[in-house]
């Protein structure tokens, strides 16, 4: 069960590990009933990130992802399915 992985959990993260700011996490889960890595509780499995720090200042849009993937790397081993990365300007 995914309980555990929640978009305030995932917020918290990578403003510690990144120092990132204004990050907006949204759980889509629900919207992904069905699908692949969808669970009964329609929670915790397919969020959309909204982020930006000084991390990604001098990374292109693969490396950026990758640190942001590396960051919550644990939620992906507990079921965190999906991550729909937007990375903001800083």
């Amino acid at each position: 069960m995914n309980d555990d992985i929640t978009s305030q959990g995932i917020a918290l993260r990578l403003e510690s590990v990144l120092g990132a700011h204004g990050v907006q996490v949204i759980d889509e889960s629900a919207q992904h009933a069905g699908h692949v890595g969808a669970n009964a509780s329609l929670s915790g499995t397919h969020f959309r990130v909204k982020i930006a720090s000084k991390a990604f200042s001098t990374s292109n849009r693969v490396q950026r992802h990758r640190i942001v993937y590396d960051a919550v790397q644990d939620f992906m081993e507990k079921g965190l399915h999906a991550l729909a990365i937007e990375i903001l300007e800083e």
